[in-house]
């Protein structure tokens, strides 16, 4: 057995080679556009982004989650997971590298699941990075639970009619089309009996009732769409995959996925500790440095620990991927980082935050959209809660009740053993 926890040369070059990009050429698109990363190309950004996606494309580093075949370098998740690490520190920096979510989930199931004219058609522009794409699965009355979705898709003739609402529909707003997860058989479990579909955003029938933005944005500014489909008319080949897979096809698309936001977030505790050990040698009060007094090296203590036993649980979840190729295998440890997420985003960053005083809940800071993030963190992708249970479900599936009235470990019963035990020898 070894164990190594050093980078290749040739790799750790284009980390640094990212470092750099990312801090100088990325981050300043924070601060000019801070929220238009998400919003089409126009005369002002377009030439600007597209001549930085140019320079990560001649590094080889464009959508580095997908195959050679499809332009990708066909990355690994650990490889993926320390590119993530680094982007996570800017909003921008995902859509310059062509690893924004949600479209890198739905390009990924395209090239599985997808026909080969739905990949001339959908993933084809979503690759070129001129397009943005819509994951529209969850809904008012039920949340993420595939149980409770009522959206239908039924047959009518060769066509596919859908009809029913979808609620925070990420990217809805600018993209070019939605994946649309609709029950198809209602007399089969919900496991079985969904279906997904590639449809256009301009088919008639879809209506935006209303865009939501995360609780520091204006009203009817935000990405997040509440859609009604109102009878929404699709051909037979729009169906992703065969009828009936939408629930496999999802858990594909979110597993990766959950790696990759765990280290955007390592990614953003590392700025919020540098941030937070800056403040505290820079700031004095009291008659002493910050960084003197105990309380404040206690934060600091308690959020490099964190911090570091986080990130490496999730790079040995990585690892564990890379390894098996199998996520069901590492289900119980993909939950785990899932709901550890939230959780640490919010410690740090808040230890950070309180230490910058009344700057730093002030607009001069950029702990807003930090902390922001841990709330969203802990609902997307599967609530928290859910994902602890599938942690207590897979663990216990490890383990037997007590053979007798007394806990295995019962202190007079191992004696006796223990006495039997030594009597043999």
């Amino acid at each position: 057995m070894a164990w190594d926890f050093s980078t290749e040369p040739e790799f750790e070059s284009k980390l640094e080679w990212i470092r750099w990009f990312r801090a100088e050429r990325v981050d300043p698109l924070d601060l000019v556009y801070p929220d238009r990363a998400f919003h089409p190309l126009d005369e002002e950004t377009g030439p600007v982004v597209r001549a930085l996606k140019q320079q990560v494309r001649d590094q080889g580093l464009w959508a580095p989650h997908l195959g050679p075949e499809l332009g990708g370098r066909g990355f690994g998740q650990l490889k993926l997971a320390l590119i993530n690490e680094i982007l996570g520190e800017s909003s921008w920096a995902p859509v310059i590298f062509g690893t924004a979510a949600p479209d890198t989930g739905n390009a990924e199931i395209i090239a599985r699941y997808g026909t080969e004219e739905q990949k001339e058609r959908y993933l084809k522009p979503l690759l070129e990075g001129e397009c943005f794409s819509c994951f529209s699965m969850t809904e008012p009355q039920a949340g993420a639970d595939p149980k409770m979705f009522t959206t239908r898709a039924e047959r009518d003739g060769d066509d596919w009619v859908i009809t029913g609402r979808k609620f925070f529909s990420s990217n809805a707003r600018t993209s070019k089309f939605v994946i649309v997860m609709a029950v198809t058989d209602p007399d089969v479990s919900a496991y079985r009996g969904m279906s997904m579909f590639l449809v256009p955003s301009d088919t008639p029938g879809i209506r935006m009732e209303r865009h939501l933005g995360l609780m520091s944005e204006a009203p009817d500014e935000g990405m997040h769409a509440l859609i009604e489909y109102d009878g929404v008319r699709v051909p037979g080949d729009a169906l992703l995959g065969g009828e009936g897979q939408a629930f496999a096809i999802a858990q594909t698309r979110l597993g990766g996925g959950r790696v990759h936001h765990a280290m955007r977030v390592v990614g953003q505790c590392q700025k919020a500790l540098d941030m937070m050990a800056e403040r505290a040698l820079s700031r004095e009060t009291q008659g002493s440095r910050l960084a003197d007094k105990q309380l404040v090296q206690a934060d600091l203590a308690d959020s490099y620990a964190q911090l570091q036993q986080f990130r490496l649980f999730v790079l040995h979840t990585a690892w564990q991927i890379d390894r098996y190729q199998d996520y069901k295998r590492v289900r119980k440890d993909i939950s785990a980082i899932k709901f550890l997420t939230p959780k640490v985003l919010h410690d740090i960053v808040y230890r950070s935050m309180h230490l910058h005083g009344a700057l730093g809940v002030s607009n001069e800071m950029p702990f807003a959209d930090m902390w922001t993030g841990a709330a969203v963190m802990a609902v997307v992708d599967g609530p928290s809660e859910i994902h602890k249970v599938t942690v207590a479900k897979d663990l216990l599936r490890g383990y037997e009740a007590a053979p007798g009235p007394w806990p295995s470990q019962h202190l007079p019963a191992r004696r006796e053993w223990a006495r039997k035990q030594l009597e043999n020898i």
